[in-house]
């Protein structure tokens, strides 16, 4: 009998404890040195501060988002594990889901964080507006290329929507990488990219690329002369490069709450969010009811693109 009671002393010691009371692991779906991850680590800090203990860093590249959202899904639901996704996962679970971490099922939503838009850029060499763009696809079918990073890249995803929209016809040029196309855009191997703004800002002022269209409501503010897609005729166009963060199923829900708290609190330090916003993010914060709807409403989209632009072929 005393021995069941120093047990359940201990147990009950330990379940008291309060959260959190060790460090918290933030896996990033990128390599060191991308945009994502740069990122992580500015908010890092401040989120370590808001919690009381470390929040360590992860990086897990590779199969568009995959390896990262395969490890958060398996891990422990204890809070003690955060998964930064991107849009990307998304678009996964469109293509082809896998089981393991469907979004809003094994993967529950924390807090949305910010959304980069994309810009549409091409060669110099080519016409300036969409307007002149599609003429000239449409005039000459499959001889204008856009860069992609592969299947179910968002990227891929935003060259098929443009297609759909325009009527247009333009051959995708996949790469393994991100960024891994702009020495070819620049050279004039490939005449079209869709890519962050902070990527192609001192490109598209120095004249070596040219800025088609924002993808997104309004224009930016690192690139004030460059059109919005519904500016420029093409409103259906527009697209977020959303990230959130996401939790395995079963955190508790206080916890949840609390990290999304911190988040949030992390988010709005001045510092933090000055080195974002140059980099024409656009801070887009959600707790997780908001978060969910949020993604689901991703998954709809990004379902009826995938349809669309296989019905297309």
């Amino acid at each position: 009998m005393r021995l069941l009671l120093v047990l359940l002393f201990v147990c009950g010691s330990a379940f008291a404890q309060p959260y959190p009371s060790k460090p918290v692991r933030w896996i990033v779906p990128t390599g060191p040195g991308s945009a994502v991850d740069v990122n992580a680590r500015r908010i890092t800090p401040k989120l370590s501060e808001a919690l009381g203990q470390p929040v360590i860093v992860e990086n897990r590249p590779g199969a568009n988002s995959m390896i990262a959202a395969r490890e958060a899904a398996r891990s422990p639901a204890d809070g003690y594990t955060l998964f930064q996704a991107v849009v990307n996962n998304a678009i996964n679970d469109a293509l082809a889901p896998d089981a393991c971490c469907v979004l809003n099922d094994k993967l529950v939503p924390v807090t949305r964080l910010y959304t980069t838009p994309l810009v549409m850029v091409v060669h110099p060499s080519l016409p300036g507006t969409m307007k002149e763009y599609v003429e000239l696809a449409k005039s000459k079918p499959n001889t204008l290329t856009y860069a992609s990073g592969g299947t179910g890249a968002i990227t891929q995803m935003v060259g098929e929507l443009l297609k759909l929209t325009a009527t247009i016809q333009v051959r995708e040029i996949p790469y393994k990488a991100i960024g891994a196309e702009l020495p070819d855009l620049t050279g004039g191997h490939v005449s079209t990219a869709f890519l962050s703004p902070v990527v192609i800002r001192d490109m598209v002022r120095s004249g070596k690329l040219r800025g088609v269209a924002v993808a997104a409501k309004e224009r930016l503010a690192i690139l004030p002369d460059v059109p919005t897609m519904a500016e420029a005729g093409y409103p259906d166009l527009t697209v977020e490069v959303a990230y959130f963060f996401l939790a395995p199923a079963g955190t508790p829900k206080p916890i949840v709450e609390k990290l999304s708290g911190a988040i949030t609190a992390a988010l709005h330090d001045q510092k933090v969010w000055a080195a974002l916003a140059a980099q024409g993010v656009e801070k887009k914060e959600g707790g997780p009811e908001q978060t969910r709807a949020y993604l689901a409403a991703e998954l709809r989209k990004w379902d009826a693109i995938v349809k669309q632009s296989a019905a297309g072929k």
